[in-house]
């Protein structure tokens, strides 16, 4: 094993038991301020968005947002795609209406 190898192991290893402990500190209710000092959260402050009427409300108008984004960016009728499909068409117009280069070409050549 090289020691680039045995570098990028030992990186995954201790990236992994971050991922590991922050899953269990969340699961845990365990939080840290900014200076590293973990404690135990309160469990109302945990259920307290669940149970905040004007949070979830909040909450079902954001999630409108997001669906009315993502129809927008996937959306074949935008303005942008409506333009790019007519581009499209234009482009296998002119290649339909002019003769290609490689089949005048030929017909040339089986004339003579």
């Amino acid at each position: 094993m090289s020691f680039w190898t045995a570098m990028v192991i030992i990186v995954a290893i201790g990236v992994l038991g971050g991922v590991l402990r922050a899953r269990y500190n969340a699961q845990a209710g365990i939080v840290e301020d900014m200076h590293g000092n973990q404690t135990i959260a309160p469990p109302e402050d945990r259920n307290r968005i669940a149970k905040d009427p004007e949070a979830q409300a909040e909450i079902a108008a954001l999630k409108d947002r997001i669906a009315v984004l993502e129809r927008i960016a996937t959306d074949n009728n935008s303005s942008a795609r409506r333009q790019s499909n007519d581009i499209a068409a234009e482009i296998e117009a002119l290649r339909a209406a002019t003769p290609r280069v490689s089949e005048t070409s030929t017909q040339t050549t089986a004339k003579d």
